[in-house]
């Protein structure tokens, strides 16, 4: 597995990793960001990941409504989508992560279908390109983010992945790991979010390790299903900010840090560390 954070497709983003002692990032070019613009820097983004030694492990769209009510594709949607996929494509990115939203006028199952089709497109666009498309499990824009919607959609669409974010099935009252034990092998990206919630309710989204989440737990499971993509650190608190968003990082890059294998680890091919 690959360490890494997400930050800005910028010197200052790259250079912030770097600092860090990391070597890989994740970009999220955003429904409120041009990715007209972001594609159109692509170069000087790839001489700056050579410069600071900094690999972009995932780019990802959050927000962007890519079905209107009837369920029809909204063209500009599409292209911001197919922007970043050329984005990652240039970058040497393996993974795209979106969602697709619901659209109002449509039952669960026309949702489902026309969920199928719009990653069905990305999947074929990006699949000459290198790169794999995977719906992040947070409801932002997308209901594609649970079970329900699992059930329907993986099935068919083999070559979909999941973005999966423990916090995001925290919050909704879910079993986070019995979710990774039964989707695991389908995640093609992973989020380090701290989770506490007291008295039943969302408290704060502290650094990993200062939270309620079962990371021990968490990374026996990716090992078991044989994940090896980037463990992305999101800071996401309300409370850790400033100097204190600094110190909640490097706590948690020391946090994880241990239950990363380092060296002949194999995730395809079984372990040396693997009893005898």
């Amino acid at each position: 597995m690959q360490l890494g954070i997400i930050t800005t497709a910028s010197e200052v983003g790259y250079k912030y990793v770097h600092d860090l002692g990391l070597d890989h990032a994740e970009f999220t070019i955003n429904h409120t960001i041009d990715s007209k613009e972001v594609l159109g820097r692509s170069s000087e983004l790839v001489s700056l990941g050579k410069k600071y030694g900094v690999k972009v492990g995932a780019v990802g769209r959050w927000g962007q409504i890519r079905l209107d009510e009837d369920g029809h594709i909204v063209p500009e949607a599409f292209q911001h989508d197919k922007n970043v996929i050329d984005l990652a494509s240039q970058l040497g990115t393996p993974v795209f992560n979106c969602g697709v939203n619901q659209a109002d006028k449509l039952n669960f199952h026309d949702n489902c279908e026309a969920a199928i089709d719009y990653f069905g497109k990305l999947i074929e666009y990006g699949s000459s390109r290198g790169v794999k498309i995977a719906a992040y499990n947070c409801d932002w824009a997308n209901f594609v983010f649970d079970s329900k919607a699992w059930d329907v959609i993986l099935p068919a669409l083999p070559e979909l992945g999941l973005k999966y974010d423990t916090s995001h099935c925290i919050y909704r009252g879910g079993d986070y790991l019995k979710e990774m034990s039964v989707y695991g092998e389908r995640i093609y990206h992973f989020h380090l979010k701290g989770a506490l919630v007291i008295d039943g309710k969302r408290y704060d989204d502290p650094p990993i390790g200062l939270d309620g989440t079962n990371w021990g737990a968490v990374m026996d499971v990716l090992y078991t299903k044989r994940y090896n993509g980037q463990l992305s650190i999101e800071p996401h608190s309300e409370y850790w900010k400033g100097d204190l968003k600094g110190w909640g990082v490097k706590f948690s890059i020391n946090y994880i840090r241990p239950y990363i294998i380092i060296g002949d680890y194999n995730a395809e091919g079984g372990s040396a560390y693997a009893p005898s």
